[in-house]
């Protein structure tokens, strides 16, 4: 049985406007999850309401509402947002550089340069551990869950720096991770709550110093 022309262009002009219908709800869920973030990033996941956001969109809370259904899925969205962008502008970009001692150091540089501008704002890891770090449930679950896959690739790219012979055979990529990570934690203390001057500066002699230690080569460190 063939079926009529006339019979085929309603059916296909109906899921062109199905499509343009779900491709506008995904740029305002995209625009509303931007929003969120701006706001998460100066007063926490916490602060973050479906009032606040109908407010800054100009939008309806039953609007707002409607895109998520709770204030938990937007707050895991918001999550999720912030995770892809770190991605884009520290993990991704360091992955052009050799393995070894070159990514490392990309990693952390890129890191620091985020942090730099995180100072004036406020990063989700951190506030989020603050808000959440004695609760459970599916924020948290999101919240840590991206750190930690953060976590795996500094890690691994430890793990590569001895696998090529850069750091010692016998380094402890999880303790070298926790000291590079503490270095990025008193950055934030010290420049974001005690307006310490100096304090990147010494953030990046503080890894410098963590990778004589392990034993990097100062010639390949560079």
């Amino acid at each position: 049985m063939t079926v009529s022309s006339t019979s085929q262009k309603p059916a296909r002009a109906s899921t062109a406007r199905e499509g343009r219908a779900l491709h506008k709800g995904q740029q305002t869920k995209a625009t509303i999850v931007d929003a969120a973030l701006g706001l998460a990033t100066h007063i926490g996941l916490e602060g973050l309401s479906i009032g606040a956001l109908a407010d800054v969109t100009n939008m309806s809370k039953s609007g707002v509402f409607a895109h998520f259904g709770s204030r938990e899925e937007l707050q895991i969205s918001v999550i999720r947002e912030y995770h892809a962008r770190f991605e884009q502008e520290v993990f991704y970009p360091a992955m052009a550089a050799p393995r070894g001692i070159s990514r490392l150091r990309a990693l952390f540089d890129n890191w620091m340069k985020r942090t730099s501008i995180e100072l004036d704002s406020g990063c989700i890891y951190i506030s989020g551990a603050v808000e959440f770090d004695d609760r459970s449930g599916p924020v948290r679950d999101a919240l840590a869950n991206s750190v930690l896959t953060w976590y795996a690739a500094v890690r691994r790219a430890i793990e590569q720096c001895v696998e090529c012979g850069q750091l010692k055979p016998d380094v402890d990529a999880s303790q070298m991770l926790f000291e590079i990570h503490g270095l990025i934690l008193a950055l934030h203390y010290e420049a974001r709550f005690l307006r310490m001057p100096g304090s990147i500066k010494r953030a990046l002699g503080g890894f410098d110093s963590i990778l004589e230690r392990y034993g990097a080569d100062p010639a390949t460190a560079k």
